[in-house]
């Protein structure tokens, strides 16, 4: 399964790459994280330049989709032709958005009728784009997750091999990646982040919610 990583002008550096890494390391299921621009080359805030590994039309045909974050969103949204170019379906595909990228979720009317997660400096904009912005770093609704804060990215990361590979997968990858020392406590905070808004978690939530 392919999963495209989003990744514009003036991108945040650990909002792609620490999804991308963790994806990548899936083998069972074989998970395959690309790096996808609109253009054949894009420098990140910190001018780290990075070659785009498939076209922006990959995302339209990529089992999952993850749109990060970076300076230059609101120039993202601002552009009929590249936001046209995404076609992002929720009902064939896992999407996620890191931060700012909730902001192109929003625009493309992923997030209506649904709160969503954000920095602190994005908050107001999606806010005005019409969506409620929660004070947690993710949460997801059906196929869609928004996570907000860099670090935050791990929780992004972990949902989506979760979708495709299972939690197994997930825990397996941030435990790999945590800290000596600190690796079940990492695992667990994923669990406790993640794990209710995988699907089995969500339909028991609402049967409680329903009682």
């Amino acid at each position: 399964m392919r999963i495209a990583v989003l990744t514009f002008e003036g991108f945040n550096e650990l909002d792609s790459f620490v999804a991308s890494a963790m994806i990548n390391r899936v083998t069972g299921p074989k998970l395959q994280a690309l790096i996808v621009c609109p253009a054949q080359r894009v420098a990140s805030m910190n001018g780290v330049v990075v070659q785009s590994q498939a076209p922006l039309s990959f995302a339209r045909e990529a089992d999952a989709v993850i749109v990060g974050s970076g300076m230059g969103t609101r120039d993202v949204v601002r552009d009929p032709g590249l936001m046209g170019e995404l076609g992002l379906d929720p009902t064939r595909q896992i999407i996620g958005a890191q931060c700012s990228g909730a902001l192109v979720l929003a625009k493309l009317g992923l997030l209506e009728d649904v709160p969503a997660c954000t920095d602190s400096t994005t908050k107001p904009w999606v806010e005005e784009a019409g969506v409620r912005v929660l004070d947690q770093p993710f949460v997801a609704h059906g196929n869609v997750a928004t996570a907000g804060g860099c670090l935050a990215s791990h929780y992004l990361a972990a949902w989506v091999i979760a979708r495709l590979a299972g939690w197994g997968a997930a825990e397996g990858v941030v435990h790999y990646v945590a800290p000596v020392g600190q690796k079940q406590e990492y695992v667990e905070r994923a669990r406790a982040a993640v794990e209710p808004y995988l699907p089995e978690h969500e339909h028991a939530a609402a049967a409680l919610r329903r009682a």
